[in-house]
């Protein structure tokens, strides 16, 4: 079981999504405009975040960039835009995944039991693994127990995506992962992905990661590596 918090204005959409995650197992709250529901994330402190992107107050994208300031917590947004860059816009934002209406609430299920399966594999690897373990290069440190990225001193908040990306990514300095591989390595599969989505998120990693960012080198045609290094 999960708790749910639901962003979404449209009430029979909101009650029958709510049915649904209910019936699945998971505790669901509800808000109904951006500033609700930015306050019920602080509130409620969810497990996964199902956000809208037309919202009244401020657009679910508002809302997706001020809880990316601060938290983590796995985002699904729903829109009834269906073109590729609105799409990548929220993935570049920090959803974890994307779901277009009109859309099945099986297709909804299995969208939420994706996410909240990565997130659950993650912990367990986290937790399978001693404390002291941790990934170290120049002004960065990757604490895979505590599940923390620190940056020059200063803890960066990252998704449970863009945190096994960097830790794949950093765990083996040199290797040249393909976009493929990162695909199916990071995202398992679960989801439908577009071209620009490991790019998306390797440029989010590198912006959080500052002058520590150069050590992702893109291999053009290829993919991307760490280098564990950076320019002077």
């Amino acid at each position: 079981m999960a708790r749910v918090l639901v962003v979404e204005d449209e009430q029979e959409l909101l009650a029958l999504i709510r049915q649904e995650l209910r019936h699945a197992g998971h505790e669901v709250e509800a808000a109904y405009d951006g500033p609700t529901g930015v306050a019920a994330v602080e509130r409620e402190e969810p497990d996964l975040i199902v956000l809208d992107v037309m919202l009244p107050g401020f657009d679910g994208l508002e809302v997706l960039r001020r809880v990316r300031a601060k938290r983590a917590t796995p985002i699904l947004m729903l829109t009834a835009r269906s073109t590729e860059l609105d799409k990548v816009l929220g993935l570049e934002l920090g959803a974890d995944d994307y779901l277009t209406k009109p859309f099945s609430m099986r297709e909804l299920l299995a969208r939420v039991s994706a996410i909240l399966r990565r997130v659950e594999l993650i912990r367990a690897r986290s937790a399978s693994t001693p404390e002291a373990e941790r990934i170290e290069a120049p002004g960065l440190v990757i604490d895979i127990a505590a599940h923390e990225v620190i940056v020059e001193g200063q803890t960066v908040a990252f998704t449970a995506t863009e945190f096994r990306l960097l830790r794949l990514l950093a765990g083996n300095p040199g290797r040249v992962f393909s976009r493929e591989y990162l695909l199916e390595e990071v995202w398992g599969g679960d989801v439908t992905v577009f071209d620009r989505t490991v790019d998306s998120h390797i440029q989010r990693v590198r912006k959080k990661l500052g002058k520590a960012g150069e050590m992702i080198e893109t291999v053009w045609g290829v993919g991307y590596r760490f280098t564990a290094r950076v320019r002077a």
